[in-house]
């Protein structure tokens, strides 16, 4: 499997261009097969080659970050490899002849879409919760308020492209003059230049901070699910809009609860006696305790439903349509440390009993009459 690439030139997910233009410039002369010594060496450069490719273009990177290799591969859309990177006809015919890969001004970024896992306990899983957050973005430069300019001066209008952002020219083909778009190799497409950039952001217009947020985790989440807070990913460049925040929640493990869809499922034990003669108990649900009656002669597997004390069915807008159910399964459980007054009673009650173990054809059972032995009607 391919590695990440973002590993392959050691940069973290949110690194910006120059951080990955420069890390890769030194792993390039590190294992360039001309210069290094190692074995591997031309693999290795082949794959920083790829990862580079891959992460110095803005389109192709986002498609990675949402759907990793086979996003770059023709994997997400369902294409074949080779046509996933073609948006139109003119985009192929631009291709083919020389020109650029999109034959359209790219413009400022928009801000990439950050994601931040939290971790919360079943309970609040059931009822909601509001989670304090925090995590890194790229947040608007304050010095230069995003423009990327020294104070003072202002970005101006490209003299290669007068602000289009690409350049044009006609070429000749087989098919007849075919007018060729390229991104503008001065401004890289954005239609003005930065002559003093600013010092505290390189002339980028954003800078890298530590964001705290509160999300409001609605109620019925269930494991790995994603919220979208939108806006709250990182800002664009040179004002265009900004990225979204994605909060992957994940849900604890309950000591004794467990989720099943949208019902909860409880494991008790009760003793003989109590499903014998039956019995009235407490039992822990999420909304506190409950008592249930256990009647004569329960047996092992027996369910019992407590309605609507389960989970709230979360709809895709993140309001709810009503609960789910708590489901408790009983376990009949045999003693084993006997004190002497028990084991006498036991034994009693064995010779009462009989030693029958023929399958059951009709009358009276086994609970049937351990009931009669304890209540004393014999």
């Amino acid at each position: 499997m391919p590695r990440d690439y973002y590993d392959v030139l050691g940069v973290a997910q949110g690194a910006d261009e120059r951080e990955i233009k420069s890390a890769f410039r030194r792993l390039a002369r590190q294992y360039h097969p001309d210069v290094s010594q190692e074995a591997d060496a031309e693999e290795k450069f082949k794959e920083i080659n790829e990862a580079y490719e891959v992460l110095s273009d803005d389109d192709k990177r986002a498609r990675y970050d949402r759907f990793g290799h086979a996003g770059v591969n023709g994997g997400a859309g369902g294409y074949g490899a080779g046509f996933s990177d073609f948006g139109d006809i003119f985009d192929i015919f631009n291709s083919a002849f020389g020109g650029s890969a999109s034959g359209r001004r790219r413009g400022p970024t928009a801000g990439r879409d950050r994601r931040v896992d939290v971790t919360i306990d079943f309970v609040e899983a059931v009822f909601g919760v509001e989670k304090e957050i925090e995590f890194q973005r790229l947040e608007s430069c304050d010095s230069c308020d995003g423009t990327g300019a020294a104070a003072g001066s202002r970005p101006s209008t490209c003299g290669t492209c007068n602000g289009s952002g690409e350049v044009r020219q006609v070429q000749q083909t087989f098919l007849g003059s075919m007018m060729r778009a390229q991104t503008c190799p001065n401004c890289g497409g954005k239609g003005q230049v930065i002559s003093n950039p600013c010092r505290n952001c390189d002339g980028s217009g954003r800078r890298r901070k530590r964001a705290v947020l509160n999300v409001k985790i609605p109620a019925g989440v269930s494991e790995g699910i994603q919220i979208q807070v939108r806006g709250d990913g990182d800002a664009g460049e040179h004002g265009a809009p900004p990225g979204n925040l994605f909060v992957v929640v994940h849900v604890k493990e309950h000591a004794y609860f467990k989720r099943q869809e949208n019902d909860i499922i409880l494991d008790i034990g009760v003793n003989v006696a109590q499903a014998t003669l039956g019995d009235r108990i407490t039992v822990d649900s999420v909304d506190g305790p409950v008592e249930l009656d256990i009647p004569p002669g329960t047996q092992t597997g027996k369910v019992f439903r407590l309605r609507g004390r389960g989970i709230p069915r979360l709809r895709s807008d993140g309001s709810n349509s009503g609960r789910g159910d708590q489901m408790v399964y009983v376990q009949v459980e045999t003693p084993i440390d006997l004190t002497e007054q028990q084991r006498k009673l036991f034994e009693e009650l064995a010779q009462t009993l009989g030693r029958e173990n023929a399958p059951r054809t009709g009358g009276r059972g086994l609970w049937s009459k351990m009931a009669d032995f304890l209540s004393g009607d014999e």
